[in-house]
Parts: C-alpha cells; structure tokens; sequence
C-alpha cells in the first residue's frame, strides 16, 4: 500500500498535476477524518474519476462520508460511491 505522498508523486507521473492548495485540502481531510493512507488515496482516486479534477471539498465531504460509514478498504469505497451513483 502506498502513502498518500507516494500516491501523489504515482499520480504526478501520470501526469495529475496537484495545485499546492490541494495538496493541503488532501492533508487536511486525511487528518481530521483520521483516515487511513488507503482511504484518503481511494477518496483522491475517487474525486478524480467522478469531478474530472482534483475539487477539494469534494473529495474532504466524500472522505467524511466514507470513514462515518465504517468504510475500511478502497474495494469498499468504490462499491459505496457505484451504489450512490457518484460514479
């Protein structure tokens, strides 16, 4: 499993590009929800595939929502956000 900055660079040399304001919203999320790396990096992941970019209050609300929900794995948040339709 990667850290949520080795994620980042993975996705920077995809060619995501990350404006320093969201790197700070990531950080911020992943440390008020208390999530996990795995969480945080399926709610980035998450947050790209449904808003095209990278929308910090999307992705904090989407976090908040699935560590309130028990939501543990990334296999767990993507059938959370197919059975909601966010995706």
């Amino acid at each position: 499993m990667k850290t949520v900055e080795e994620y980042l660079h993975f996705l920077q040399s995809k060619g995501f590009q990350f404006r320093e304001d969201a790197v700070g919203f990531i950080y911020f999320g992943k440390n008020y929800t208390n999530a996990s790396d795995e969480l945080a990096n399926a709610a980035i992941e998450l947050t790209l595939k449904a808003q095209k970019s990278f929308d910090g209050s999307f992705y904090v609300s989407l976090l908040e929502t699935l560590v309130s929900k028990n939501i543990t794995s990334r296999q767990e948040a993507i059938k959370f956000v197919k059975e909601k339709a966010l995706i």
